[in-house]
C-alpha cells in the first residue's frame, strides 16, 4: 500500500506543478515549480522501481535530475542567469 501512496503523491505533485504553470501561478523557473517537479519525479521513480517498470524509472530519474540541476542553478545564480 505504501508504494501506491508514494507514487500517487509523486504523480500528484507533477500534475499540480504542471497545472499551476499552465495557469500562470508558478513560473518555470520558480523554486516551488522546480522543487515539486524534482520531488514528484523522485517519488514516481521509486514507485516505478517497486513495480519493475525500468523504462519509467529512467524517465522519472532523468526528469528529477534535470529539475534538480535547474533548481541549483536558480538558487545559485537566479532565474535570469540559468
Amino acid at each position: 500500500m505504501l508504494p501506491v501512496i508514494i507514487g500517487s503523491v509523486g504523480v500528484g505533485l507533477l500534475l499540480l506543478a504542471f497545472a499551476l504553470n499552465l495557469l500562470k501561478v508558478l513560473d518555470e523557473d520558480s523554486r516551488w515549480y522546480l522543487s515539486m517537479n524534482a520531488m514528484g519525479a523522485l517519488m514516481a521513480s521509486w514507485y516505478a522501481l517497486e513495480g519493475g517498470a525500468i523504462p519509467f524509472v529512467i524517465l522519472e530519474l532523468v526528469w528529477a535530475v534535470t529539475a534538480l540541476i535547474r533548481l541549483v542553478c536558480v538558487i545559485k545564480k537566479g532565474p535570469q542567469q540559468c
